[in-house]
């Protein structure tokens, strides 16, 4: 991970996500992008009924925000690190400048003004994660330090194992608390069926188990060390666990896959992700498909 790329929308909201960036950065020796996005149509058309006769609004703004991306990378200290105001629809125009510098991953903030509420509430959130050939991470607390504890939605899916192994690249030194929420098939229908709830539960408990002994043997294959590994398969809605176990466990950072089997594409599909953004607590790592 050589290439991180921050996008700010030069808000104070916006600073958690630019320092979280920095850290990992100067954490890996590795380069530092900073970037902010400017819609030029609407400044464009403004300036046609009020100024037609004057330079370009956008490129009094462009020339500001470079200005302050400056300000920004030089409080920051980072040796490498690269400014650039990009001009395009938001979402895209950050995803193609991502692809342009061949970025390891993308930071945003989760709260902020302009770009990043554009890039973090509603849908064009969803479209963000959707579309992005990268892993991105969604910063909601200051970056005092190191990450300390991640929690890594676990479904065995492919892309649940790119979340645990990105989480190993980025906080190497964090405990992993591996989560797998179980889901005994047919359940509902068993109990509109009239199926003995003691069945229903032996069907759980044989899930549990079998769900322990693939988390354990998972630690093995990816040599986790035993101390720092911290595994529950637990029944519930995939969603509700992840938050309660985040906070019961003390989590810092919590990771899913882009696509899975079931709980890590749930949470990417719909009112869950605005849920597990609204509601929790701790940063967010998305891996990508790749």
């Amino acid at each position: 991970m050589t290439r991180i790329l921050a996008a700010t929308d030069l808000s104070a909201a916006s600073h958690n996500a630019v320092k979280r960036a920095a850290r990992l950065a100067a954490e890996r020796d590795g380069q530092l992008h900073l970037a902010h996005a400017i819609s030029p149509g609407p400044f464009d058309d403004i300036q046609r009924l009020l100024a037609p006769d004057s330079p370009p609004l956008a490129v009094a703004l462009a020339n500001d925000a470079s200005r302050q991306l400056q300000d920004i990378a030089h409080e920051l200290a980072h040796t490498a690190t690269h400014c650039q105001v990009i001009f395009g629809k938001p979402v895209d125009s950050l995803l193609d400048h991502a692809d342009i510098i061949a970025a390891d991953l993308l930071v945003v903030g989760s709260r902020g003004e302009g770009l990043l509420r554009q890039l973090t509430i509603g849908s064009t959130a969803l479209r963000l994660l959707r579309k992005m050939r990268c892993p991105a991470l969604i910063v909601k607390n200051p970056a005092a330090a190191p990450y300390r504890r991640a929690l890594v939605a676990m479904d065995f899916s492919p892309a649940a194992l790119a979340a645990l192994r990105l989480v190993r690249q980025i906080a190497p030194e964090a405990e992993q608390v591996l989560l797998h929420a179980i889901e005994v098939p047919f359940e509902r229908k068993m109990h509109y069926a009239g199926v003995k709830r003691a069945i229903i539960q032996q069907y759980r408990s044989e899930a549990q188990i079998k769900a322990m002994q693939q988390l354990h043997r998972l630690v093995e294959i990816e040599q986790l060390p035993p101390a720092a590994a911290h595994l529950f398969a637990l029944p519930g809605n995939p969603t509700d666990l992840i938050l309660q176990q985040a906070r019961v466990q003390d989590c810092d950072l919590i990771a899913v896959g882009k696509r899975g089997l079931h709980i890590v594409e749930e949470l990417l599909l719909g009112s869950t992700t605005r849920h597990l953004l609204a509601e929790g607590k701790c940063d967010v790592l998305v891996a990508s498909d790749g």
